[in-house]
């Protein structure tokens, strides 16, 4: 048996100081290669904690970390704080992310960091996969931002979905990426599959409950992946988890679960067996199997229509879309 194994640091939210989180992030890295790990994955941001400030006084308070999904959408009559990010964005060549690679090459072990990333314009909230030999393979960008909500309405988004060849030691495995609300759209792993992603490292920062759960259960059986996501700890969070996408074996149903924590901080091995993983993907009927692009052109519609108008603090439309 091949296997893989993904360390979830499911960590404590730290605050916006960069030498405490890289210090903190270094330890976790050193326990996780400990534990045997071949990839260690971060929760989202992790270099301020997703550490926001908005003006005292306000509805939503004085500060934002790690704000959910609950509150819906907005409109443009309701007023909207000015969010200020708490930490200054750095580069892919700062002292932060170069230390992580020296510590990577040194643990002989992949990192995926997380960071929020200075851009030209406003910063992106970013991961950064770093292989064993210290060297950047991936630099992804989150696509679905969350665009109705403070702080990320103020981030530039990603682009698109990427894969890369990661060199481990049991070879190489195609590895992909997507961040939190990526994984609430078929369509993210569904391209990252497409592009022959084996494994998707997801860092993830809002409270893992039943349906996003299940979501992302189900994004690793329709495509065939192995699927892993790092949280925050802390009551109400937590659940870091990982599938391996295998529903059936020897012709009967089985669970895909490979690993779920709990609230507690910790640092979770989760194992994949590769052989198993890419047996799977050779004969199951999921996947790229059995698709018919030309009938999913509404897919590609920019245009959005009733009852799915939606607009972010400043009403403007979500970024990439049109209304009628």
């Amino acid at each position: 048996m091949t296997t893989l194994t993904i360390a979830l640091l499911q960590l404590t939210p730290p605050g916006p100081d960069l030498a405490v989180n890289l210090a903190l992030g270094e330890a976790a890295c050193r326990r996780a290669r400990a534990l045997g790990a071949d990839i260690a994955l971060f929760p989202e941001m992790w270099s301020n904690g997703y550490s926001c400030a908005v003006p005292e006084g306000s509805a939503r308070g004085d500060v934002y970390r790690h704000p959910s999904l609950r509150d819906g959408a907005r409109t443009p009559a309701e007023p909207w704080p000015e969010s200020v990010w708490l930490g200054e964005p750095i580069t892919r060549d700062s002292p932060f992310v170069t230390r992580f690679r020296e510590l990577a090459a040194e643990l002989e072990m992949a990192i995926a960091l997380t960071y929020l990333e200075r851009w030209d314009g406003p910063p992106r909230n970013t991961l950064s996969l770093i292989d064993r030999h210290g060297r950047l393979v991936l630099t992804y960008a989150k696509v679905h931002t969350c665009a109705f909500d403070l702080p990320e309405a103020g981030l530039t988004p990603g682009e698109g979905f990427e894969v890369c060849a990661l060199d481990t030691a049991v070879g190489e495995v195609m590895t992909g990426a997507m961040i939190c609300y990526d994984r609430e759209f078929p369509e993210s792993a569904r391209a990252l599959m497409l592009a022959g992603a084996e494994i998707v490292l997801t860092p993830n920062a809002c409270d893992l409950e039943i349906n996003r759960l299940s979501q992302f259960r189900s994004r690793a059986v329709e495509n065939m992946t192995g699927m892993a996501m790092a949280n925050y700890a802390g009551p109400g969070w937590g659940h870091s988890v990982a599938h391996d996408g295998i529903a059936f074996a020897g012709g009967r149903s089985r669970d895909t679960l490979v690993v779920e924590a709990g609230e507690a901080e910790g640092v979770y091995p989760a194992v994949f067996d590769l052989d198993a993983l890419r047996d799977n993907r050779r004969r199951e009927a999921w996947g790229d199997a059995f698709r018919r692009p030309a009938a999913y052109r509404s897919l590609l519609d920019r245009e959005v229509r009733e009852p799915f108008i939606r607009v972010g603090p400043d009403g403007a439309p979500v970024p990439g879309r049109s209304r009628s």
